[in-house]
């Protein structure tokens, strides 16, 4: 069981690092907390209470809680301090797509205000994604917090029918630039983990077979992207959609382990 006091050290496939986290007050089993740290609950709402009800209703099976950007546009920088202080690290899902200059000083700015991860589009460039990963950087070593890591945005989960090499040539600017993982479908992780093993692999799209794909033309359960080689899973609508949420989480948990251990 975990106090108030215990910190846990999380190593996540892929990352060098050691992400510490702080689990105030939080019960968690053992065999829970291993997949409660490589689910991201995202919080696609348009207000902070709101966020926060589901991120304290969802954190027995969730470590992470996602910010994209309706969110931060309702509620800007203080929801990623107030998601932080609750326990989670936070994923700030801004799927930047700007000018290196511009985007090394935002993600400078996301740094110092705590993110762990960040999201920039791979679309915009090797610069742009190392001005990304550098800013993230700096922002946080200046604000005296742990490494983060800029996510970058290869295909994203709505596009069908992508170029069969856009796959190969994001990911490899993603490596290049020093980002620290990806975000993309669990159909392209064989041929990504390829490419660069040592990135994180961030899978959104989740759904359980019984809820339908939404707007997400390439979705996978959780048991599929976990044994294709995901490092973690965004969830969202496969649980705040749910008419019974704590059960449709602990099914997810569920799922999981029974995949892992089949391996």
């Amino acid at each position: 069981m975990m106090s108030e006091d215990n910190v846990a050290d999380i190593r996540l496939v892929g990352k060098a690092e050691v992400i510490e986290l702080r689990t105030t007050g939080l019960d968690v089993p053992g065999e829970v907390e291993q997949f409660r740290q490589r689910l991201v609950l995202a919080l696609d709402v348009d207000d902070s209470v709101l966020a926060m009800r589901w991120a304290a209703r969802m954190k027995p099976w969730f470590g992470v809680a996602k910010v994209g950007l309706e969110l931060f546009s309702a509620a800007g920088p203080p929801i990623v301090a107030e998601l932080m202080e609750a326990g989670f690290r936070v994923f700030v899902d801004m799927k930047v797509l700007d000018i290196p200059t511009t985007t090394r000083k935002s993600a400078r700015v996301l740094g110092a205000l705590g993110a762990s991860y960040l999201t920039v589009h791979a679309s915009a460039g090797l610069a742009t994604l190392a001005a990304g990963a550098e800013g993230l950087a700096e922002g946080a070593a200046r604000a005296g917090l742990p490494a983060p890591a800029v996510l970058a945005v290869t295909v994203l989960t709505s596009e069908a029918e992508a170029p069969a090499d856009l796959l190969r040539f994001r990911v490899e600017a993603a490596r290049e630039a020093g980002c620290g993982g990806i975000v993309c479908a669990a159909s392209d992780l064989s041929e990504a983990k390829a490419i660069a093993p040592g990135l994180l692999a961030v899978v959104p799209g989740i759904r359980l077979a019984s809820t339908g794909a939404d707007d997400h033309g390439r979705a996978a359960t959780p048991a599929e992207a976990l044994l294709g080689g995901a490092d973690m899973l965004v969830i969202g609508r496969a649980v705040t959609a749910s008419a019974d949420p704590e059960a449709a989480a602990a099914s997810i948990v569920d799922e999981l382990a029974a995949a892992a251990a089949s391996v």
